[in-house]
């Protein structure tokens, strides 16, 4: 389902919102923007209007959709946005009216999804969440399809097409989520391989263009796509990463949040977010450059709560720091770590932080074992993290990063520092 035009022409576009009062308008409006830029769209203008509640028919007041035709007409608008979800009823009288096609948010979110989605899940989950939405707006694909009933000849051929339609759809449907439990099968055999080889996991989360991917390539040299568009990453990208104390771990990076974001796409894009339900330590990054800096920081924790995240630890980090330190959460230092992931400011205390939450305490050790003790050379080789290993004239020198539980083992064997 292509919503915005993938010819060199740009596609100009024209944004509408609606302020009932029930969300921060200016702001979903200034993060619409940014999705329209993210497709590929230029965001020519934006037309406002304050209502108790949109109009059934469209959307609009009638005086408001004679401004936006208006405006269509005399600046070459392509394509019009609402910042809501609209329902077919509307779209197709506002279409109508303005002689230009029309998409809601929810539509726009959609596009870039498929835009950006790389891997057979992420595509598979797409389309998946395209029909969802497509189903109950059959109606709206054409009048021919809508008009059922009232006279001879209008009855039989559209009601049959339409619910041929409709089949087709609940059947790929039911094929795409038996292909995506097949995929989820195959990770979650993953997930459970890494436990049993006691990988310790660390998902990054937040804010749709926080700076994740920029984040994870700067300790990884991942390769994560880094754009400062909403939405870059769709796909969760797994890489490994080796702190200061020795300790080895897998960093995710993960699908961005973003504010009104339909139940249904957090739904089909669940699966994703379940890596970071799974984590060991959670990093919840947001822009400090941002004056919604908190907001950001509420939302994302909130869906983890809703996740079942609330036992995990979750340290909060502030990235972009570099670009300005005076807005957002400034001089609240000690709740949060301060980073800037594109020059690498913070960097040390961020991977201190990680440190200091892993799940069990371990400690680097040099270590003497007699020869007779070669099975905890074995166990140290099998269970810990093998630093080096060295056989001498009076035994096994190996330097290992062990957990406490095993310290006990060997602490008899520990070489003075």
């Amino acid at each position: 389902m292509e919503l915005i035009s993938t010819e060199e022409k740009i596609t100009r576009a024209l944004l509408v919102s609606v302020d009932t009062g029930d969300f921060d308008a200016e702001s979903s409006l200034s993060e619409l923007f940014e999705l329209a830029e993210s497709s590929g769209a230029e965001a020519v203008a934006s037309i406002s209007q304050k209502l108790q509640k949109p109009d059934t028919a469209t959307c609009v007041g009638s005086g408001k959709l004679e401004e936006i035709k208006e405006y269509c007409q005399n600046n070459d608008i392509d394509l019009i946005i609402f910042d809501m979800e609209l329902s077919p009823t509307q779209i197709r009288n506002i279409e109508r009216e303005t002689d230009v096609r029309v998409i809601d948010r929810t539509m726009l979110i959609l596009d870039i999804f498929a835009i950006r989605a790389r891997s057979r899940e992420g595509k598979l989950q797409v389309e998946l969440a395209q029909l969802q939405y497509m189903l109950p707006r059959l109606t709206g694909k054409g009048i021919e399809l809508s008009r059922l009933g009232g006279g001879i000849g209008t009855r039989g051929p559209g009601e049959t097409k339409l619910e041929t339609d409709r089949r087709h759809i609940r059947r790929k449907m039911e094929t795409l989520k038996d292909q995506l439990k097949d995929v989820e099968h195959h990770r979650e055999q993953l997930r459970k391989r890494r436990d049993k080889d006691g990988v310790i996991t660390v998902a990054i989360v937040g804010y749709t263009n926080a700076g994740k991917s920029t984040l994870m390539n700067y300790l990884t040299e991942a390769g994560v796509l880094a754009e400062d568009k909403l939405f870059a990453t769709l796909d969760p990208t797994s890489r490994a990463l080796k702190l200061p104390n020795g300790v080895s771990v897998m960093l995710i990076d993960t699908v961005g949040f973003v504010r009104r974001l339909p139940h249904h796409l957090v739904e089909a894009f669940k699966s994703t977010l379940e890596e970071a339900a799974q984590a060991d330590i959670i990093l919840n990054v947001c822009d400090a450059s941002s004056l919604e800096a908190r907001l950001h920081l509420e939302v994302t924790k909130d869906l983890l709560t809703e996740l079942g995240c609330g036992d995990t630890p979750i340290i909060s980090v502030l990235n972009k720091c570099d670009i300005d330190d005076t807005v957002g959460l400034h001089g609240e230092s000690k709740e949060y770590v301060r980073i800037s992931a594109k020059t690498g400011e913070g960097i040390e205390k961020l991977l201190s932080a990680i440190e200091d939450n892993l799940p069990v305490r371990v400690k680097r050790v040099k270590l003497l074992l007699p020869f007779d003790k070669g099975g905890l050379a074995s166990d140290i080789r099998k269970n810990c993290t093998l630093i080096s290993e060295e056989y001498t004239a009076e035994g096994i020198e190996v330097e290992a990063i062990v957990d406490e539980q095993f310290w006990f083992k060997v602490r008899d064997f520990a070489l003075e520092e």
